[in-house]
């Protein structure tokens, strides 16, 4: 299972970009976003820049990303979790969330 990282530009260059983010930088292709400017975040998977990301997506991600650590570590009691989980969201949320531009109920969407 790969697990995509949130980094954000320090520098371009043709078809690549330094990227830093979780204590660590990366030289990332860029090839499958385009072309990218610094202090954009993207969404990094091994060395491949996959998605263009908002700083409030990133700061979720990293947010998972923490909660996952903490409960690999046994240290998951004391974190707060800063954003909805899809288990606390509205059908319209979680719709929103998939992509989907359905508006049917729910248990129509699972019968197919």
């Amino acid at each position: 299972m790969c697990i995509g990282i949130p980094m954000q530009v320090v520098t371009v260059e043709p078809g690549h970009a330094l990227c830093q983010g979780r204590g660590e930088r990366r030289r990332v292709n860029t090839a499958l976003v385009g072309a990218v400017v610094p202090d954009e975040w993207l969404l990094i998977f091994i060395d491949s820049a996959q998605e263009r990301i908002s700083v409030e997506r990133a700061q979720e991600i990293n947010a998972t990303l923490d909660l996952m650590e903490a409960a690999l570590q046994g240290n998951s009691h004391d974190l707060i979790v800063g954003f909805s989980l899809p288990s606390a969201m509205s059908l319209e949320q979680l719709l929103a969330l998939s992509g989907s531009n359905q508006q049917q109920p729910l248990e129509k969407s699972l019968e197919h």
